[in-house]
């Protein structure tokens, strides 16, 4: 992988990985676009790195929210109530995708990492979040909801079972969380804001079970075989993942309080539609032709 390659893959992991179009559903998109998969060997390598460049999209959420951070690290000193409280519902939420995680990884890599499922995740998910922005939805966005302080037990766990679905690349971790925070009565900035302090917690067990797996080799392959090659392609992709990430969540907490996700939803269908129609008409001739 070349460095130019690293930094398109960064840009589209920092912009996707917190808005609900799915950071997966873009990398496995681009890295085809950029014929990234034509060789099988390397294909393995890209997963892996896509994973492993979600570390920037964690130093962005980091950066952003310290001081929510900041409160559950004295929570769990026992100096703040609300801190620990708040740190307990994302443990709890985070234990679905914990115990699913490493028993479905394989199998999702092996069926579900090609384009034609990617497809059917972002066209189905598209539908989800029209639904949800429905006028029913939005006038309950509008009342006052629960706050990340005002969450349960129940309600933590229950999006936590929905950061699950998501393990079908193509849905959308943040798309999930967030639909079904908002279903369960949150407001669209606390249903955002534990979203994205899940997904902290989520993405960065994920990026190490991808690095303990792929081990050194790991970056040897996205190297091409070599090792300063692969260190300096991570770098890169982290650093602008980084930046791009800590843009698109400074901006989609506003845009989601104001407008709600049917324009991703539109987004989403408009995308799955057209790539699609490109398939079908042989304009992307390779895309589709992998089972899975």
């Amino acid at each position: 992988m070349t460095c130019w390659q690293a930094v398109i893959l960064g840009i589209v992991e920092g912009l996707t990985e917190y808005l609900p179009v799915s950071s997966t559903g873009h990398l496995i998109l681009v890295s085809w676009l950029m014929g990234l998969d034509a060789d099988p060997s390397l294909k393995g390598a890209i997963d892996k790195y896509s994973i492993v460049i979600q570390a920037g999209a964690i130093a962005a959420v980091i950066m952003l929210y310290w001081s929510r951070i900041h409160q559950m690290m004295l929570g769990v000193l026992g100096k703040d109530q609300q801190g620990r409280t708040l740190f307990l519902h994302l443990l709890i939420a985070f234990v679905p995708a914990m115990v699913l995680g490493p028993l479905l990884s394989d199998s999702i890599e092996s069926h579900l990492f090609y384009p034609w499922p990617v497809l059917g995740a972002l066209f189905a998910g598209a539908f989800l979040m029209i639904i949800v922005s429905s006028r029913w939805a939005v006038s309950r966005l509008r009342t006052p909801g629960y706050e990340i302080d005002e969450i349960n037990v129940r309600i933590a766990f229950l999006i936590g079972l929905g950061q699950c679905v998501a393990m079908w690349p193509g849905t959308s971790r943040s798309m999930m969380t967030i639909v079904v925070a908002l279903l369960l009565g949150m407001r669209a900035k606390a249903a955002a804001e534990f979203s994205f302090l899940l997904g902290l917690i989520t993405l960065s067990a994920a990026t190490c079970y991808a690095g303990l797996k792929g081990g050194s080799g790991m970056i040897l392959e996205i190297g091409d075989g070599s090792y300063s090659q692969g260190s300096l392609v991570l770098i890169i992709g982290f650093l602008v993942a980084t930046a791009s990430a800590a843009l698109a969540v400074k901006w989609f907490v506003g845009f989601l309080t104001r407008y709600g996700l049917a324009p991703f939803g539109w987004y989403r269908l408009a995308l799955s539609m057209l790539l699609g129609l490109m398939i079908l008409g042989g304009v992307m001739t390779g895309f589709g032709s992998t089972t899975g």
